[in-house]
């Protein structure tokens, strides 16, 4: 398993009201026995697709175009389908359509493009001058 391999740190994981059935219904059936458990320390849900408040919003602007090559690789939810073609956008219009959210959650932070996240704990500030957000 490569969480346990990798060790990383951050995990980022779907919203865990998921808009995909796949996404919470996957599971582990089998665990590699012969390796350590690892717990990152912490775990980042990705609410781009959850109608909820995010906790908050990434800049994205200078990965956005390699981040919409990622998502449209995946050519079985974003490609170009005979069957069911009349139920599914086109690219194009997937493009669009992620490129007005992207923008919606930049907006929000003062930058061109933003990426909406949810954290189950409540995040600490030390210093509040230093925020990167102004309020005014």
């Amino acid at each position: 398993m490569k969480i346990r391999e990798l060790k990383p740190r951050v995990v980022i994981i779907p919203y865990w009201q998921a808009r995909h059935p796949v996404h919470y219904r996957a599971g582990l059936k089998k665990l590699d026995e012969y390796t350590q458990p690892h717990r990152p320390g912490k775990v980042l849900y990705s609410s781009l697709y959850a109608n909820v408040t995010p906790s908050f919003v990434v800049d994205i602007s200078a990965q956005f175009e390699r981040r919409m090559a990622a998502l449209l690789s995946y050519r079985s939810q974003y490609g170009a389908v005979e069957e069911g073609s009349e139920l599914f956008p086109q690219e194009q219009e997937i493009r669009e359509r992620l490129g007005a959210v992207a923008r919606y959650y930049g907006n929000l932070i003062g930058a061109k493009y933003g990426e909406p996240f949810v954290v189950k704990e409540m995040m600490r500030v030390d210093d509040v001058v230093s925020m990167g957000v102004r309020s005014f």
